[in-house]
């Protein structure tokens, strides 16, 4: 039995043509969860929703904040674990080891964030401006540019005439067509208006020092303590890699791995960054006191 088309689901779901539009929308999540369960029935229910129920298809801002603070953090987690776990391995003290750990992440974080900014809002300003031209060849040479969208879609398996069909449809709503045109022809993403590039830097920033805390904590809650320096390490590595894990699985979110094995993956990966910073370290005071 042949499934049914594009067209006839599309019919049947609202039982009229004309109102098919309001069912052809999607409950995102809901979708992501049937998809992760493999969930046909659920599946269907989400993209069935109620009509006047819009579905937001664009990555929440609150989503992509996620993602800048766990990688933001990560980042932050694994260089000052890497600086204070260098430091440890040369046989610095305590204050030493606050002294590099605290500069060194305040320094990285800030560079991290004004990186951020300062690439965004380039990358957002080469995008718009190729936007711009788009636009103006649109306006001045409308055949040309409907041409090279034609082109585009028979490369990817379209008939000439469906091809031509759907571009002089699309070619009707000027601000669609040029979005669609900047991902299809030259693979660039138009940033959304509300984007705002030096909000995403100081969430970079912020993650990274909040989370570059972790490995300072194991010195900086046992100051005046009767520990010795390999203790209080040792306190900074359990903290450390707890947080690597919770870090690490947090992220499988954002990706196809199961929450226990991106938990293992990211601590392994930072275990393995203190690892080679501690015997590098403990590799040059060696050296300077073998002389």
């Amino acid at each position: 039995m042949m499934s049914e088309s594009v067209e006839d689901v599309t019919y049947s779901a609202s039982g009229n043509p004309s109102m098919a539009a309001n069912f052809n929308m999607r409950n995102l999540e809901a979708a992501r969860k049937a998809y992760d369960t493999k969930n046909k029935e659920a599946s269907k229910k989400a993209h069935l929703v109620k009509i006047g129920e819009p579905a937001d298809e664009k990555h929440s801002r609150a989503s992509d904040q996620i993602k800048s603070i766990v990688y933001g953090g990560l980042d932050g987690i694994i260089t000052t674990f890497a600086v204070v776990s260098g430091a440890a391995g040369g046989g610095f003290g305590v204050e030493v080891v606050l002294v590099l750990g605290f500069s060194n992440m305040f320094a990285d974080a800030l560079s991290m964030g004004m990186g951020d900014t300062l690439s965004t809002k380039a990358q957002n300003a080469a995008i718009m401006k190729e936007r711009e031209r788009e636009e103006w060849e649109l306006e001045n040479f409308p055949e040309g540019e409907v041409s090279e969208m034609v082109t585009v879609y028979m490369k990817k398996g379209m008939s000439e005439e469906d091809a031509h069909n759907v571009v002089t449809t699309m070619a009707k709503y000027k601000e669609i067509f040029l979005d669609t045109m900047m991902v299809e022809e030259l693979g660039l993403m138009v940033p959304d208006k509300d984007e705002n590039p030096a909000w995403d830097g100081l969430v970079t920033f912020t993650s990274f020092v909040v989370f570059g805390l972790f490995p300072l904590l194991g010195y900086l809650l046992t100051i005046g303590s009767d520990l010795t320096d390999l203790e209080k390490f040792g306190i900074s590595i359990c903290m450390t890699g707890v947080m690597l894990f919770i870090l690490g699985a947090i992220k499988s979110t954002f990706t196809t791995q199961s929450w226990w094995s991106s938990g293992i993956e990211i601590l392994f990966f930072g275990g393995f960054t203190a690892a080679v910073s501690f015997l590098i370290g403990w590799f040059v005071d060696t050296l300077i006191t073998a002389k």
